[in-house]
């Protein structure tokens, strides 16, 4: 359902949460969008703008997505790990096209998913980080993966951060998975040790997930060779300010796609 013509009717679920609370103006305020509704379980019934704090915006929020999908072009989802798959699901089998900010999707996750949009008609752009920077630098990991054999991924993030690793590496690693497979040097059932020490491994990469205090969220890809390396990192301040932009590029895009488009660089370079 839209309100003019290229007007798109959008709903925020996680819209009190730390990311939401940065979308909320940018969506009120871009010409081509409105906020039509709002998630948030402890807000739920309430004026989303009295939720925040504010004045009323005319914006209701509800417990769940299933209540919260009436009109509504893009389903935004800035959850939690535990809820972005049943949330995305139940917008994409209304026939409702899906940003995904939240992290925790496996592979696995992202093919259940991928069935249904294709089933339905609908579109979900799914990215690890929406940042324009943590997209560039996902874009020249995978332009390096063509020409470099060997890498790992060191992951970093906040003490209190619960998914390991974060979707940004996940999202690298798999996507990463789909250039080739990464070479390895000893095999980890040959080493002595923990193997653990060796990290997880997602889609063939090992990845090593630090939880330390004074991170928000940090990825570095490390490519070697003999005698040199390469090293392509990127860090994450702490304000949501840097996932505005690219999100709201995914809400405008999302609904001209079908199936599920991993990776804010996928929608960048395409438009380049």
């Amino acid at each position: 359902m839209t309100h003019g013509a290229g007007t798109l009717s959008v709903c925020l679920a996680g819209a009190t949460g730390w990311t939401g609370r940065a979308l909320v103006p940018a969506v009120l305020s871009a010409p081509d969008l409105v906020l039509r509704s709002a998630v948030a379980r402890s807000s739920a019934g309430r004026d989303l703008g009295e939720a925040l704090g504010g004045e009323p915006l005319g914006v209701p929020v509800h417990a769940t997505v299933g209540e919260a999908l009436d009109g509504v072009d893009v389903l935004v989802d800035y959850t939690s790990a535990a809820a972005v798959k049943a949330n995305t699901l139940a917008a994409v089998r209304a026939g409702v096209s899906v940003v995904v900010g939240s992290s925790g999707l496996t592979a696995e996750d992202f093919a259940k998913i991928d069935a249904a949009a294709r089933e339905r008609g609908a579109g979900v752009v799914a990215s690890g980080n929406f940042s324009l920077t943590a997209a560039m630098c996902q874009a020249a990991a995978l332009l390096a993966a063509r020409h470099l054999p060997q890498w790992e991924i060191l992951d970093y993030a906040g003490a209190g951060k619960p998914d390991v690793p974060s979707g940004t590496s996940r999202e690298l690693a798999e996507r990463m998975a789909e250039v080739r497979a990464p070479e390895t040097g000893r095999p980890v059932g040959d080493l002595v040790g923990p193997r653990e020490a060796r990290g997880a491994e997602v889609g063939g990469t090992r990845i090593h997930s630090v939880r330390l205090p004074g991170f928000v969220v940090s990825t570095e890809v490390v490519f070697g060779l003999p005698d040199e390396r390469l090293t392509i990192r990127h860090d994450a301040g702490g304000t949501p300010e840097p996932y505005v932009a690219g999100t709201l590029l995914a809400i405008r895009r999302a609904p001209a796609l079908v199936g599920v488009t991993r990776g804010l660089d996928t929608l960048l370079l395409a438009s380049a």
